[in-house]
């Protein structure tokens, strides 16, 4: 009966759920009083530690083109999807050059994922070609100054392993550790910090739109996402002692509790920091619309003091693991100017002002990544642009990075590790934010 009544939820969370990078504001549960009451507005913010870790981040399929058969590259190409894939911003052929981008910002983290499609492309067949790839990759990446996180599974899976039923198969857990402990045996030498399962809720949620497994697998499919994380968090710290292991928390409005009952809470034993992606505001001022079901992501309101709460909520749930926001980005549609005027950079800068009154306020935050270096696949569609570098994927042959208003912003930012003592942001909160409906309202943060 339980199970019953979580999957009923479930089906009501896939139909919140975003395409693209699939993240929305949350509503956690309270957590009482204590950490970052915030009574009175600062009037200044001290910077960030000089060990806070800036990173960009983004993932093999949206990103690097010439995909290898896996269940994405099959639905991409279906002609279900809004556009089909063809060799998205190419970062395969273009990798050093975007490397040396990322150097260029001075963030210290690049943040990408080591898709299993193209290194396992068979059973039992590992490609040692594919694997030189991000040998390149990630030695290019130290080489720049910067360290890798590397994320083990960004929701796309060999073709083979979709014939065999992808999630609702028995033994899809051994396959995926005896894939993933390769990966770990190849480069736990580079340092990196680790992400194990993108977004748990999201991969569950596009799971379903494509067809990759049924309504009723949901709940299964959260516990073989729980025994995957679980076995080859033990194999990392293994193979490297000392290592940084997440999965990050997808937010998502009205059933994050949910989303933290199936997973989060399941796996609280096995992280070293907790990730999160935040993207989107939901509040009164701001209630959700259309815009949220599908590919219009730059319909959604942005409301960038939702990430104040939605780090207050974790840190108090999770009061003994530092946080790193692993992604957070601004969609617009095609590049244009975005309809409620809120520009890239603008919102870089006010993110960051509100994750330095989170430090402020005792909540240990220790990195932060933009979503993306570059734009990408966003899950069936180019129209949404997430990236530092805007790249005409359908309409521009030579696939030219041009740089965003951001980019000198973000610049700004790491060198002087946040925003000035005296920024302010752009917009005001808003009014009782979904993100935790009881704290924002009884609890709400202001601006001086």
């Amino acid at each position: 009966m339980r199970r019953t009544r979580i999957l009923c939820t479930i089906l009501t969370a896939i139909a919140i759920v975003s395409s693209g990078t699939g993240v929305v504001a949350a509503a956690p549960g309270t957590s009482g009083s204590g950490t970052g009451s915030a009574a009175a507005a600062p009037t200044s913010v001290p910077a960030l530690g000089a060990d806070f870790l800036w990173g960009v981040s983004m993932s093999g399929f949206q990103s690097e083109g010439h995909a290898p058969d896996s269940n994405w590259s099959r639905y991409a190409n279906s002609g279900k999807a809004r556009d089909r894939y063809g060799n998205s911003a190419d970062f395969y052929s273009q990798y050093a050059e975007d490397i040396d981008l990322a150097a260029g910002l001075g963030v210290r983290v690049f943040r990408l994922s080591i898709e299993w499609a193209r290194v396992q492309p068979r059973a039992g067949v590992w490609d040692d070609n594919d694997f030189r790839f991000y040998d390149a990759v990630l030695q290019k990446i130290r080489a720049a100054g910067m360290r890798p996180m590397l994320t083990l599974d960004h929701w796309v899976i060999p073709g083979w392993v979709a014939d065999k039923g992808g999630w609702t198969n028995q033994g899809m857990v051994s396959d995926w550790l005896a894939n993933m402990r390769r990966v770990v045996d190849r480069y736990a030498a580079f340092d990196p910090l680790w992400v194990t399962i993108n977004e748990p809720m999201g991969y569950v949620a596009q799971s379903i739109k494509i067809g990759d497994i049924g309504p009723l697998d949901a709940v299964p499919m959260f516990d073989r996402l729980v025994r995957a994380h679980e076995g080859i968090y033990d194999y990392i710290h293994q193979r490297q002692p000392g290592a940084k292991v997440t999965s990050n928390v997808a937010q998502y409005p009205i059933v994050q509790n949910l989303t933290d009952l199936l997973f989060a809470d399941r796996v609280r034993g096995k992280l070293d920091y907790l990730g999160i992606d935040f993207y989107y505001g939901v509040s009164l001022q701001h209630p959700p619309t259309t815009a949220l079901l599908g590919d219009e992501l730059w319909k959604n309101a942005i409301e960038p003091e939702g990430i104040y709460y939605n780090l207050r909520t974790y840190a108090e749930k999770f009061p003994d693991l530092p946080i790193y926001v692993v992604e957070n980005g601004l969609p617009t549609e095609n590049g244009a100017a975005r309809h409620d005027g809120y520009t890239r950079a603008d919102h870089l800068r006010d993110t960051v002002y509100w994750i330095q009154r989170a430090e402020l306020d005792g909540i240990d935050v220790i990195g932060y990544n933009y979503w993306s270096l570059t734009d990408n696949y966003e899950w069936g569609s180019y129209a949404p642009r997430f990236g530092l570098y805007t790249v005409d994927v359908t309409s521009d042959p030579g696939l030219t990075r041009r740089p965003t208003d951001a980019v000198a912003a973000v610049r700004g930012i790491t060198a002087s590790n946040g925003v000035p003592a005296d920024y302010r942001p752009t917009r005001k909160p808003a009014l009782c934010s979904i993100v935790s409906p009881l704290q924002s309202c009884l609890r709400p943060v202001s601006v001086p």
